[in-house]
């Protein structure tokens, strides 16, 4: 069973709270006397130390200077910008519009040589077309209050995605039957992205699994994530965009897809699926 996506920005908060309530005992200052030192109220001390309120680097800044170490203040807030970058929410990532967060990716893209991809609701981005991203994108800024930059960064996730036609490359992609079914854009637009799919199933280095509705389960279903070789897990929920660096979590997060795949079909019997949601269009 995966962690709660949210577990690496907790567990990496809860660390840098430690290191910080250990810089006071070693400073032999108590919770009030460093509050006292810092100018603020105790109650601020103690929920910084027990992970409660994430601290500003000012915050670190004057911690780490009453209790006589101002030399290890970089570091720490070093460590606080990383445990910030495991979770950021949607709205902040998206407030001058999609694109550029589309293009801020393409580094682990390029890097990475072997995707695992899994999607209870939606098509895989990275075998998406310019159509049916610009759908739902467009889809997702208006829930999200956003500039609408939809065709724009439908356009750089297409761009973004052609890495996996790179024949040192390997692309696992495993889909929920339903996604099959949730029109995003008009008829047409779901005709040409689930055709697509039947193409992308002929490359000799992707790998494209559909979990039939009827399957007896092995893996309830989870979050859309994406396992990028062995480095990195990208967990998408409603609200914001989550990174799992942990190595323990990454191979969890592999474990269930592994789990995943067991059920799902593949070759004839996938294209057999995606060919019958077609039909369902009408």
């Amino acid at each position: 069973m995966p962690a709660s996506p949210l577990s690496s920005a907790q567990e990496a908060r809860k660390a840098l709270a430690d290191r910080l309530g250990e810089i006071r005992k070693d400073a032999e200052l108590t919770g009030l006397e460093l509050a006292r030192r810092c100018g603020w109220n105790p109650s601020k001390s103690s929920r910084i130390e027990n992970a409660r309120t994430p601290p500003s680097d000012a915050d670190i800044r004057v911690w780490c200077a009453a209790c006589g170490v101002p030399e290890r203040a970089a570091d720490l807030i070093a460590a606080s910008r990383s445990a910030d970058s495991m979770y950021t929410e949607w709205r902040r990532l998206h407030r001058s519009g999609m694109r550029r967060n589309q293009e801020a990716d393409v580094p682990i893209y390029e890097r990475t040589r072997s995707f695992r991809v899994y999607c209870s609701n939606v098509v895989p981005g990275v075998v998406q077309t310019h159509a049916y991203a610009t759908a739902l994108l467009a889809l997702i800024t208006g829930f999200q209050g956003t500039p609408d930059d939809s065709a724009e960064a439908a356009a750089a996730r297409v761009d973004r995605g052609q890495v996996i036609r790179e024949s040192d490359r390997r692309t696992a992609l495993l889909v929920e039957e339903q996604v099959l079914y949730h029109r995003y854009g008009d008829a047409a637009v779901m005709a040409g992205q689930l055709g697509y799919l039947l193409t992308v199933m002929a490359l000799p280095n992707v790998s494209l699994g559909v979990v039939p509705r009827t399957a007896q389960r092995r893996m309830w279903g989870l979050e859309t994530f994406t396992v990028f070789g062995d480095e990195l897990v990208q967990v998408e929920p409603l609200t914001a965009r989550i990174h799992i660096t942990s190595p323990g979590e990454i191979e969890t997060y592999t474990r269930a897809f592994a789990e995943l795949s067991k059920t799902a079909v593949y070759g004839s019997r996938a294209r057999a699926l995606i060919t019958a949601a077609i039909d369902a269009l009408g």
